[in-house]
């Protein structure tokens, strides 16, 4: 899909959020700065600690990507080759792509077609006795059914692995993504929720030999496969000024959910289902229609921008086939990929500009 004019409404916009806390994010910079400690140091340990206390979890450490945190969870919880991983096919490659690093086998179950995560029901039928984790993805910024999926997991003594990647302060019935299984991890990519200007990354876990794993496999410490994964201090600089603005930023994100859910009310469009069990971030803001491309073609035509998240699910891209699944293996993901679209969505997302949006996709799915 290729854009018909400048883009008027982006589908993100980073500058505006730096704009807004412009004062402190430079004195943050200068303070690393001037300190001479660039990596680790007591800035990424301040940010470790002030992150764990925000998802309730009693250890945290920091990393360079938000994959690199499910490959050292996953290296850290003793998997590796022989071993298998089960996680989902509706989900960006990186979750898949971490597995695999650590020469473990991945075995895929397919999503709730309302929530668009890991089907509890489905985990079961896939475990076998070289099964040795679950990593359910919270995926667009809602966390997965993660009671049922963890109670299998205990009953068959396996791992779990959030990927809690794009759900940075979602809950579940009550408590964090994140503190929900064994292990949590999130990526600081700049477009997260909360995100920084380069990469970083972080694992939770109330696990103390587990962090302590981490650690030595992050700084080519003792562990055996320890390499470079180190998170810079002037990342977690950054991410401690924006840690105090997320519940603000979560309350208006989730504010231009509610009000995308009534001016769309009247189109064929199915729109994002928040679980009753979920309090949802809305990292993207997703809407479902079996007319998506032409859809996003009439958005991009006014200016406004879109995304495909994600357009081929894990088991059908080539790079991949070689896990074995065939088309129709996994119906809600495929349905999902056929049809989903990124509407814009952030705290800086102005009434108009929303208004605009939802006129333009009225007037073209005919409801205007």
């Amino acid at each position: 899909m290729l854009l018909c004019c400048p883009t008027v409404i982006p589908l993100l916009d980073l500058r505006a959020q730096y704009d807004r806390i412009k004062d402190e994010i430079d004195l943050a910079i200068a303070r690393v700065l001037r300190s001479g400690q660039y990596v680790l140091g007591p800035e990424v340990e301040a940010f470790e600690q002030e992150f764990a206390q925000f998802c309730t979890s009693r250890h945290a450490v920091g990393v360079n990507s938000g994959t690199s945190a499910i490959y050292l969870a996953l290296l850290a919880s003793g998997i590796g080759p022989g071993d298998e991983v089960i996680s989902v096919p509706f989900t960006f490659e990186a979750t898949v792509a971490a597995i695999r690093a650590t020469g473990a086998s991945v075995r895929l179950v397919d999503i709730d077609p309302d929530a668009l995560t890991m089907s509890p029901a489905a985990v079961e039928r896939q475990i076998t006795r070289r099964t040795k984790a679950i990593v359910p993805v919270h995926l667009f910024g809602q966390p997965a059914d993660m009671d049922p999926i963890v109670e299998t997991a205990r009953r068959h003594g396996l791992t779990v692995i959030e990927d809690a990647c794009q759900a940075h302060g979602a809950r579940y019935n009550g408590r964090r993504a994140g503190s929900l299984g064994n292990v949590g991890c999130f990526s600081f990519y700049p477009s997260k929720n909360l995100g920084t200007f380069g990469e970083g990354g972080m694992i939770v876990t109330d696990d103390a030999e587990l962090a302590e794993r981490v650690r030595q496999l992050r700084s080519w410490g003792p562990a055996e496969r320890s390499a470079n994964y180190r998170l810079s201090a002037l990342e977690a600089a950054v991410l401690r000024v924006k840690l105090p603005h997320l519940a603000d930023w979560t309350a208006r994100r989730q504010a231009i959910a509610a009000r995308y859910g009534i001016l769309l009310s009247d189109c064929p469009l199915q729109l994002p289902h928040a679980m009753p069990y979920a309090d949802h971030v809305f990292h993207i803001y997703a809407v479902r229609s079996s007319k998506r491309d032409t859809l996003a073609e009439a958005l991009q035509a006014r200016g406004i921008g879109v995304a495909v998240h994600y357009p081929e699910p894990i088991h059908l891209q080539a790079k991949y086939t070689d896990l074995g699944y065939p088309a129709g293996e996994f119906p809600a993901a495929e349905e999902a990929a056929n049809e989903e679209l990124s509407l814009p969505i952030y705290p800086e997302l102005s009434d108009d500009a929303l208004v605009r949006i939802a006129e333009t996709i009225r007037e073209h799915m005919g409801t205007i």
